[in-house]
């Protein structure tokens, strides 16, 4: 058996986490500031473009989530539970069934987006020159999304065999170049062409080919346990399944995740373009808490789904618990700290007084309740590598009702005002993340063995 995997065997948990998780919780927290230094660049554009942002936004992330967080988790699950019961040839044609499903996905996603894309966008409240600059991020976004799908693919293959630092390290390279290229082709910078909003999809593009193609260039070497073979490209229904069977019911976690931020945006819209910027900062300011779940989340999915592959039940159990239990530590840390000083980071963001109001409500009503998101996003995770996705699914589904419709009711109905929409958003997070946590205790990751 691989070395790496025995680790995940039999090595303390706590010190095993902190080692697996760090570095991808590195890269994901630099790709987040990524991400807010972009939306700095953008607010040098205007509160429109703020808005043009917050419009498109939800789109980008189901693709980033579907691609790295469904789909991927599946892949890694699927790699994970093949090295654990020690069956390289197995993990070696998953590879290549992995880069067909990201092909499938990634044009899936293009005629959706070209079917009834413009018609979202202009649901959500866009309108002239902000639908014009939302709908062209997006065309350029999904036009290049085979480069998205397959860098979240192929990372989580390399994750799956326990390798958390190539991928990271990797992952903090193009970041860097990320943020050089969003700049210039944003603001016009180093010479570049000054191309607004749609440049930021240009700079993600670009940074997710490298990636895409050094990964390649590492799964085809012989340095890896698992390696891209041309002798291994033969497409099994069962080896589909393997992928699938996590993938299904995974994917309506980002599906409903971005529906109630759809649903959301929409009520918010309702009271103003300065709103809507200002819930666009605060929801991506919420991608500071994100890398770090991400990271302990991926990690326990290698090390959950090894565990399962051999039959370890309980210890599988002992890193979900654990592993939860810190992610829901570190996210109530970060959202106190966000909570309580707000205008240390908003400014950074907006001089718009209104935006700047609306972005303070909401962290401070929604941050405090992040240490729910921490224990259900990580242990939705986890759940990937135990390839039981029931409760998770379950508690998706009862966040997007509880949010949505509470959010609904207290505008439409009982005409409340914003702060009611983040308070339905607040409770739906305390119960997805509730639930999740409790079907462990009670055993759910047991009814598949």
């Amino acid at each position: 058996m691989e070395n790496r995997t025995q680790e995940f065997l039999t090595k303390p948990i706590i010190p095993l986490l902190i080692r697996m998780s760090a570095p991808n919780t590195i890269a994901f927290f630099i790709q987040s500031l990524v991400v807010l230094t972009e939306v700095w660049f953008i607010s040098r554009l205007g509160t429109n473009s703020l808005a043009a942002v917050a419009l498109a936004f939800p789109l980008l992330m189901i693709t980033q989530t579907m691609s790295g967080g469904a789909l991927g988790g599946a892949i890694t699950s699927a790699i994970a539970r093949s090295m654990g019961a020690d069956d390289i040839e197995k993990a070696e044609r998953l590879i290549w069934h992995s880069i067909i499903i990201s092909l499938g996905g990634a044009i899936s996603f293009l005629i959706l987006f070209l079917l009834f894309g413009k018609q979202l966008l202009f649901l959500l409240g866009g309108r002239g020159e902000i639908l014009q600059e939302s709908y062209a991020y997006c065309s350029i976004l999904f036009f290049g999304g085979i480069l998205l799908w397959l860098s979240g693919s192929l990372s989580a293959v390399l994750r799956g065999m326990g390798n958390m630092r190539f991928p990271a390290t990797l992952m903090v390279i193009t970041s860097s170049i990320q943020v050089i290229l969003s700049g210039g082709f944003i603001l016009g910078w180093f010479g570049f062409p000054k191309l607004g909003v749609p440049g930021a999809a240009v700079a993600v593009l670009i940074s997710s080919a490298l990636m895409v193609t050094v990964i390649l260039f590492k799964l085809r070497s012989k340095s890896i346990p698992a390696s891209l073979r041309k002798e291994r490209f033969q497409l099994r229904k069962i080896l589909f399944d393997n992928i699938f069977e996590v993938a299904i019911p995974a994917s309506l976690s980002p599906l409903l995740v971005v529906g109630t931020i759809l649903v959301l945006t929409g009520l918010v819209g309702r009271f103003g373009t300065e709103a809507l910027a200002g819930y666009g900062i605060g929801s991506r300011v919420e991608f500071l808490m994100i890398p770090l779940i991400f990271g302990i989340g991926t990690a326990m999915t290698s090390i959950v789904g090894a565990n399962i592959g051999a039959l370890n039940i309980d210890r599988a159990e002992k890193v979900g618990i654990l592993g939860g239990s810190t992610a829901g530590f570190v996210s109530i840390l970060i959202g106190l700290t966000l909570a309580v000083f707000p205008e240390a980071w908003i400014q950074f963001f907006t001089d718009d007084i209104k935006a700047f109001e609306v972005t303070k409500k909401y962290i401070q009503i929604v941050g405090p309740f992040y240490i729910f998101q921490g224990i259900g996003l990580s242990l939705y995770f986890a759940s990937q590598g135990a390839n039981a996705m029931k409760w998770p699914t379950i508690a998706t589904i009862a966040r997007f009702i509880i949010a949505c419709a509470g959010g609904g009711i207290s505008v439409y109905w009982l005409d409340l005002g914003i702060e009611s929409i983040f308070i339905s958003s607040s409770a739906a997070m305390a119960i997805f993340g509730l639930m999740i946590f409790i079907s462990i205790k009670k055993g759910a990751w047991r009814k598949n063995l």
